[in-house]
């Protein structure tokens, strides 16, 4: 157990019984991610009557929840001056567009190459401490290889205010990908939940037993015989939900080589998948505020030899 700066005791009601641990505690705390939750419990910062459990542990009335929170860390992780390309900042938040092969934040291989690396050198001390020392001020990320807008909270109240936006889905996440295949809808919506892989622990897949509620709304763009440009909008964000999504109704996204083939005329690192429109509640304002980034030089050029061939 880590040293904490504070404790927290709740006593579970009958009329909660029966509630995944985690999914009991996120809905009770409103200032903590669910993920956040998660690694308490991992960290073995949570007891239920003095005991640790595990994230889907169902609670029972009477339970005696403590909860240890801890203050955060001073991050080891290293300022690096990275060029960022900065869509608007003020006090609270930073809007950046991430380039493809930029990791979010630091792990196995990448320690000082990533976002968090970049934003650390350039916001100094301003960066909300919520998500911990490897990911200060990060709310929400994209795949290494996914390109587009994120948005990086300054302090722990605009990353509370955002966070729970996230939560209850109400940004506006507008992605746009190429897709293998003709797509013959118009328009659909893919609501198929998204859990671990059974056979493959590092993939996730369309996993109705042990997955959480995923949905994904569809919109063709523009159609070149063998493949498909598309606008997804995302309801729900769970790891590698458009790619997941869109390998399920036979439509990988080109260059994919987790979910998809790899393998194409074309020469890619990794998927085609730009987040080009974020949308939410400012922190301060409380008004609507919403970005976009262009597609990259890359996925233009991707379009442009389409377009001439079909």
């Amino acid at each position: 157990m880590n040293n904490t700066n504070e404790s927290i005791n709740i006593l579970v009601d009958e009329e909660n019984k029966g509630i995944r641990i985690d999914k009991y505690l996120t809905d009770s705390l409103k200032d903590y991610t669910r993920s956040y939750i998660q690694k308490l419990i991992t960290d073995g910062n949570i007891l239920i009557n003095n005991k640790s459990v595990k994230s889907n542990y169902k609670v029972n009335a009477g339970d005696n929840i403590l909860i240890y929170i801890s203050s955060p860390v001073e991050t080891d992780i290293l300022p690096v001056n990275i060029p960022l390309d900065i869509i608007y900042e003020d006090n609270d938040i930073l809007i950046i567009n991430k380039p493809k092969g930029m990791v979010v934040h630091p792990a196995c291989g990448h320690t000082d190459d990533t976002l968090v690396n970049a934003i650390m050198y350039h916001c100094k001390d301003s960066l909300s401490g919520i998500n911990g020392q490897l990911r200060p001020g990060i709310v929400h990320r994209i795949d290494k290889n996914t390109t587009g807008i994120l948005v990086i909270c300054k302090n722990d109240s605009s990353h509370e205010f955002i966070a729970k936006q996230l939560k209850v889905h109400s940004i506006t996440r507008k992605y746009y990908c190429i897709c293998i295949g003709n797509i013959k809808e118009d328009e659909g919506t893919i609501v198929a939940p998204i859990g671990r892989s059974i056979n493959d622990r590092k993939k996730m897949s369309v996993n109705t037993k042990n997955g959480r509620d995923a949905i994904t709304h569809f919109r063709v763009l523009e159609r070149f015989g063998n493949y498909t440009f598309v606008e997804c909008t995302l309801e729900t964000g769970r790891t590698h939900q458009i790619r997941v999504h869109m390998a399920s109704i036979h439509h990988p996204l080109l260059g994919d080589d987790v979910y998809g083939n790899s393998k194409s005329k074309f020469k890619l690192n990794g998927q085609t998948l730009h987040a080009g429109v974020l949308g939410f509640i400012h922190p301060s304002t409380k008004k609507y505020v919403e970005f976009s980034a262009p597609l990259p030089e890359y996925f233009e050029k991707i379009l442009t030899i389409l377009r001439k061939n079909s």
